[in-house]
């Protein structure tokens, strides 16, 4: 059995979970819903990141010891997989013993090659992005992403990564697999940004100044940098450093969006080769999304919770409206407005389509129509191709192609009216739009699972009615 790994990043627990990781979260579920598909061995992992200052000061704020805050936060996050009807296997929180042990072993296979050294720390840091920041990225001497937040100048001695040892390999890395980032401009994004030279990046900081994060192996007057700490969880909640078991699952896929190019697709692949481990299979890179057009932000009051979407709507119309409004790899715009009218889609469309037709098949044939063979190939070598290529937005408008031509179907032929004239033309054309709904719903299984579900539930043997999918908005 082919085995496939895909996972997402791990989002911090320093505030509740908003709609842009729930864009990942549902983008990684679709792929590894459409591997087992196709009979894939699948692992898919997600979990929390907890070290680091911004939790540590969240933590402090709230008066709240630092585990006990991230236990409540990771519960919050977890909970996104009944929410969002996930089937991740595999959560990891890197305050798990056996990630922590993983990243000292992970350390110490670094330092053995001789890429990690003490020096003096001299930077400008966001607090926000727990990374230091050069002139270059700064916008009116703030960090474009947290411009609210004012930049720490830090002066002190830490541990060293030898991140400019590894320029070469990574641009042969780049070079000998055209694909390892996906889209194609961010694999020419990251590639200029490696030719520009690579600083060697700090990864550690003084346990005296900031006390949550894993020990440094031999130096308890350190914790580990949170980014080196976090990054080693792709591989530790596979078993790593055991490298039997599930760890044979590896190299896997990785998605995640644009503000972590550098660090998975640079900063993670230089540390897998320090430390022996083959870099990631692929990297996937989606954009951002905006709330009515701005960033967002708590102080703008425009933060999407998915759990309130999920109660508004339902399960399957975010996960639609994410999937299918907002670009696979480019940034895009929630709305209420947008919203809404992506639901009317579903409910006016699809809904009354499965509706309808079942009503008629029910209503002149008891449900028994004929079998029908259509040839499907060539939609399912697009759908195919879409899914390969992380374009789920190509998919679902393939599949609502075929639904728009069953609708059309329905009002050229009038099998209401036909049925009166020639009962078994009428038969003919309901058997056709019931082959063709049955496709539609096998097609949904990975992008709208509970959808798909009912349809093919419904569109069974026997054909039958039921309630609508999606109620009507009034």
């Amino acid at each position: 059995m082919n085995r496939y790994y895909i996972t997402t990043t791990l989002p911090y627990v320093n505030a509740k979970p908003h709609i842009g990781f729930a864009l990942e979260i549902v983008q990684a579920d679709v792929l590894a819903r459409s591997k087992r598909a196709k009979g894939c061995e699948v692992i898919f992992n997600t979990g929390t990141d907890e070290h680091g200052q911004k939790i540590y000061e969240r933590a402090m704020a709230e008066k709240k010891d630092p585990q006990a805050y991230c236990d409540e936060y990771a519960a919050r996050f977890d909970a996104l997989k009944s929410a969002l009807n996930l089937t991740y296997t595999h959560f990891i929180r890197t305050s798990d013993p056996a990630h922590k042990k993983a990243a000292q072993e992970f350390w110490t296979r670094c330092e053995k090659q001789g890429d990690i050294y003490k020096s003096r720390y001299q930077v400008k840091y966001c607090v926000g992005c727990e990374l230091e920041k050069t002139e270059s990225e700064l916008v009116d001497e703030h960090c474009p992403h947290h411009p609210n937040m004012e930049l720490e100048l830090r002066d002190e001695e830490n541990y060293f990564f030898r991140w400019s040892r590894y320029q070469q390999k990574l641009l042969t890395l780049y070079a000998e697999r055209p694909d390892f980032v996906v889209p194609e401009h961010r694999l020419k994004e990251i590639r200029t940004f490696v030719e520009g030279g690579l600083n060697d990046f700090s990864i550690s900081r003084l346990r005296e100044k900031m006390p949550w994060g894993v020990a440094v192996s031999g130096d308890e007057d350190h914790v580990m940098y949170v980014w080196f700490d976090a990054l080693v969880n792709y591989i530790s909640t596979l078993g790593w450093p055991d490298e039997n078991g599930e760890f044979v699952f590896w190299p896997g896929v990785q998605v995640a969006g644009k503000d972590n190019l550098r660090q998975q697709c640079a900063m993670w692949q230089a540390m897998l080769m320090s430390a022996g481990v083959a870099p990631s299979k692929q990297i996937f890179i989606h954009g951002f999304i905006t709330s009515g057009g701005q960033k967002m932000s708590k102080s703008l009051g425009n933060v999407v919770d998915p759990f309130e979407e999920v109660k508004e709507y339902g399960t399957d119309a975010l996960r639609y409206f994410l999937l299918r409004e907002i670009p696979s790899s480019e940034d895009g715009d929630f709305s209420r407005a947008r919203m809404e009218e992506r639901y009317a889609e579903l409910a006016n469309q699809l809904g009354n389509l499965v509706s309808r037709v079942a009503a008629m098949a029910q209503k002149y044939f008891e449900g028994e129509l004929d079998d029908v063979s259509l040839d499907w190939t060539a939609r399912e070598l697009v759908l195919a191709t879409s899914m390969d290529h992380y374009d789920f937005k190509a998919y679902l408008d393939q599949v609502f192609a075929v639904v728009a031509e069953a609708n059309d179907l329905v009002d050229k032929k009038s099998p209401f009216k036909l049925v009166k004239e020639d009962e078994a033309a009428a038969k003919a054309v309901l058997s056709q739009l019931a082959e063709m709904i049955r496709f539609v719903g096998r097609a949904l299984a990975p992008v709208l699972p509970q959808t798909s579900e009912e349809i093919l539930h419904r569109y069974g043997k026997v054909v039958l009615t039921g309630d609508s999918l999606f109620p009507r908005r009034d």
